[in-house]
């Protein structure tokens, strides 16, 4: 049975890692949380106090410390950055919030593109960020493009933040969320739009079963050709 790639790109809080994991899994694919890795860079910017006009120390911070995955015990994706795990410390407020800037920098994307490529090349994928369709899998076989309202995806993250233990407030989610998304889409390097072959996908009041109905439905029409 070949296999195929998965490309499903939208804004924060959208529901595209939840469902990635579940069809990756489904599937017995390969999942890719690009989103992490770029959490993981502006962690480390965060944490060597790097601006945007330091991009060379930040490249060799990444170097020094390669972005890994790994499954826990639990079953559930951890991160790594060299020997550290940064699974919970990538999903801090202060990296959420500065995440736009530093995956707007051409150097960091095109270090994490290339990356994302590699990995893509060994099989069958499914991957999920923001320029997927567009940037990393031109290419992809099958690409999704997930939308929710604003004020769904505000509680979503709030919720998830509940389950971590991290402090939220709802009102100041949704202006963030608002933020980033006009950040993203109107950033010059890979900016946060659909593929003009991709499939939209409106999540606001979908269960993450039916949009996972969804995309499996898609997936099987082009596996069984």
């Amino acid at each position: 049975m070949r296999s195929i790639q998965i490309a499903i790109d939208g804004p924060a809080s959208s529901g595209k890692s939840t469902v990635a994991k579940i069809i990756a899994k489904n599937l017995g694919y390969t999942y890719l949380d690009t989103g992490a890795m770029y959490r993981c860079a502006t962690y480390l910017a965060l944490k060597n106090k790097l601006t945007k006009d330091q991009v060379p120390s930040l490249l060799e911070e990444l170097e020094t410390h390669p972005i890994s995955f790994s499954k826990g015990d639990d079953g559930s994706q951890r991160v790594f950055l060299g020997g550290d795990d940064v699974t919970l410390a990538i999903r801090q407020n202060d990296v959420t919030n500065n995440v736009s800037w530093v995956s707007a920098l051409p150097e960091v994307r095109e270090e994490l593109v290339a990356q994302q490529q590699r990995i893509a090349a060994t099989g069958g994928i499914v991957m999920d960020g923001r320029d997927i369709g567009t940037v990393v899998l031109p290419d992809a076989d099958l690409k999704i493009f997930l939308i929710a309202s604003v004020e769904e995806r505000a509680l979503r993250r709030f919720k998830e933040n509940q389950e971590k233990g991290i402090p939220s407030d709802l009102e100041t989610l949704k202006e963030e969320i608002a933020a980033r998304d006009f950040k993203d889409s109107n950033r010059k390097v890979s900016p946060l739009r659909a593929a003009d072959d991709a499939i939209t996908f409106d999540t606001t009041g979908v269960s993450i079963d039916g949009v996972v109905a969804f995309i499996s439905e898609k997936a099987n029409e082009i596996l069984d050709k």
